[in-house]
């Protein structure tokens, strides 16, 4: 297909939106909130209605746009695999939540606001659509500015040096993968990524290309020891900020692994598949432990997604279908996850202004509904059996033991530190007498409250009882994407055994 269809019409949608925005008076704020909704509410119909057209048995790129765009060799090009429609799903779902939980919570320069996140989700749309190097590009490193502009200027005390910590450290790795992508092209003649996912680098030149984009996407996911960008960030981040940093952000960088890292440097990867491992096991458990350690409620939260990012990582480096599969379905699952984690504490928040985990306790007594919302999440981050959270950490797991035993017992004892971290902060915020000031007149969750977290619940308990309609849409690329990974180590391992001459 050529020329602009449904995937364009899903990413730029968005992009109408907040130009309808930016022309309405700017003491309108009603207009730019629904606007707004209305605007990510038909961009989430747009990306159902992909899943829902999706066809599962092609391991192939579907629903292809492509258009002459800069010279001969680079284009417009558009689509999706298995491996990445779901995220054009998730990040359109989140998007009309997050918008209503800023409802009342943002009353300063809302037009704008409104206008950076809509802008903000075209970007996101966009890295998981492309199939170009230099769109990709764009859109990986355009969606900096907005997710900038929405912590210094509607962030927290420390919002200024957060949001600057932020780009810088993102921005340094994307430098170096920019100097990868142009090699590529100088070497393979193209920018298309399929193409590339399928041409053979020199096994030297693949490990700086390795290199090169790993600094990219270790810093994106964040992978410890770049990760120290993601607490503040996290901390002086609005709540819907949060949200998309935790739901969608972070998991670009596990996205690049798979669309870049894997099929297009094999033997690298598999070369740094122990570096990968080594900094994956630091991150599940000194991040957790850090976690422990914490007094601030969204820092908490922070940590623990480096942690079980720290899984995604050690599942996409086993080289194996249950371990790419698992991986794919805990950035899944720790996007609904970790974006209610903080949409809860949004909830608090916007009654009591702290973020002290010694300012509360004693919630359940005033606010029951709450208290159940908030458990669903807490045990589907520790990985409870029933909860999408369960399934990616134990398919990560099965993968890591079929690749080195001693990586599935250490990362298996972050799971039980993990139960640990958030078990904790449960009993201190919840349980209890009720005796801290300002508690007392707490009130639970509104209608609007419960609309937002009402999907998430339902999806989070979905899909731990039944993962199938994740997996079955992931199944035949992840095939295509480890079988193809196995066909180059072969062929290496091949070319490398010298000749035996027969006399």
């Amino acid at each position: 297909m050529s020329g602009f269809g449904i995937l364009s019409l899903v990413t730029f949608f968005p992009l109408v939106g907040a130009l309808i925005i930016a022309v309405q008076n700017r003491e309108a704020k009603g207009n730019a909130r629904w606007i707004a909704l209305y605007t990510t509410l038909f961009t989430l119909g747009a990306a159902l209605y992909v899943w829902a057209h999706f066809d599962k048995a092609n391991a192939g790129f579907q629903f292809v746009e492509e258009l002459n765009w800069l010279g001969g060799s680079i284009k417009y090009k558009m689509g999706v695999d298995g491996i990445s429609v779901l995220f054009v799903v998730l990040t359109a779902f989140l998007m009309p939540l997050c918008i209503l939980a800023s409802w009342e919570a943002i009353e300063e320069r809302v037009k704008e606001y409104m206008i950076a996140f809509l802008l903000l989700e075209t970007l996101m749309l966009g890295v998981f659509s492309a199939l170009d190097l230099v769109l990709f590009y764009l859109f990986f490193e355009g969606g900096l500015i907005p997710m900038f502009l929405i912590i210094g200027v509607w962030g927290g005390a420390r919002r200024v040096y957060a949001s600057f910590k932020f780009f810088l450290y993102t921005l340094l790795g994307s430098v170096l993968m920019l100097l990868a992508m142009m090699a590529m092209y100088w070497h393979a003649g193209t920018t298309d990524i399929p193409t590339l996912m399928t041409y053979k680098f020199p096994a030297d030149m693949q490990w700086w290309l390795w290199l090169a984009f790993f600094a990219s996407f270790a810093v994106k996911m964040p992978m410890w020891p770049v990760h120290t960008w993601l607490p503040d960030a996290h901390v002086e981040a609005p709540t819907a900020g949060s949200v998309i940093l935790a739901g969608i952000l972070l998991k670009m960088g596990g996205y690049g692994f798979l669309r870049f890292s894997l099929p297009m440097f094999p033997l690298a990867s598999q070369e740094f598949a122990p570096l990968v491992f080594g900094l994956s096991i630091i991150a599940i458990i000194y991040t957790s432990l850090v976690a422990l350690a914490q007094e601030d409620v969204k820092k908490l939260i922070a940590y623990s997604s480096v942690a079980h990012m720290g899984f995604v990582t050690m599942g996409i480096f086993t080289f194996t279908v249950q371990g790419v599969d698992g991986a794919i379905f805990q950035m899944l699952s720790h996007g609904l996850v970790s974006a209610a984690l903080f949409l809860c504490v949004g909830v608090v928040y916007d009654r009591i202004h702290t973020r002290e985990i010694a300012a509360y306790g004693g919630l359940v007594h005033r606010m029951p509904v709450y208290a159940v919302v908030f458990m669903v999440f807490t045990l589907a981050n520790v990985g409870l059996p029933g909860t999408s959270g369960f399934v990616g950490e134990f398919l990560t797991l099965v993968g890591a033991f079929k690749a080195n035993t001693w990586v599935a017992f250490l990362a298996t004892f972050g799971v039980v530190l993990s139960a640990g971290y958030a078990l904790y902060l449960y009993r201190r915020m919840i349980f209890g007498p009720l005796e801290k000031p300002g508690l007392r007149k707490i009130t639970d969750m509104g209608y609007r409250e419960m609309v937002v977290f009402a999907p998430l619940v339902l999806l989070t308990i979905l899909f731990g009882f039944y993962p199938a309609p994740l997996l079955d849409v992931t199944a035949v690329s992840v095939k295509k994407l480890v079988s193809g990974y196995e066909t180059a180590i072969r062929a290496a391992s091949a070319q490398a055994k010298p000749e035996i001459k027969t006399p």
